[in-house]
């Protein structure tokens, strides 16, 4: 059965642009149930995304962050929505989860800001987490890889 689509909500749109003032990205797409919006404005100047952080908490030998490859590991997570990520449920809390955590399918392993709304974001398979790839409080791109689980 074909789902049917809703009227655009005119004031989902008006709070998607506020989204972008707020944050100074100039594209946000948002999906859910088959639905899907993308708001963008053209830049008069060139915005710079924030360069993935590296975790604090990484294994000995690690010289350099490994961003790049993991855009393409299997056990990547990528953000499901635009947003602000957040590794504690606040500011004085400990992460929900840091490198070498063992994590259950559905645990929880950061927070998303959107539109003043707290979304959880849950493991997708079991198994360690291997690297944090975004900071607290850092900007995050719908797609962006935000931890990779092994």
């Amino acid at each position: 059965m074909a789902k049917t689509r809703t009227p655009l909500d005119c004031d989902m749109v008006r709070e998607l642009a506020g989204l972008l003032d707020e944050t100074g990205l100039t594209e946000i797409e948002i999906e859910q149930d088959n639905f899907r919006i993308r708001v963008s404005r053209g830049a008069t100047a060139p915005v710079q995304a924030p360069a993935p952080v590296a975790s604090r908490a990484g294994t000995a030998g690690e010289s350099q962050p490994a961003a790049a490859p993991a855009v393409s590991h299997p056990g990547v997570v990528k953000s499901p929505m635009v947003g602000t990520a957040y590794r504690a449920s606040a500011p004085t809390a400990p992460a929900f989860v840091e490198v070498g955590s063992v994590v259950k399918e559905g645990q929880t392993l950061l927070i998303i800001e959107a539109m003043k709304t707290m979304n959880q974001i849950p493991s997708p398979r079991a198994g360690t987490v291997k690297e944090i790839l975004i900071g607290d409080g850092q900007p995050v791109e719908f797609g962006e890889p935000l931890m990779v689980i092994e």
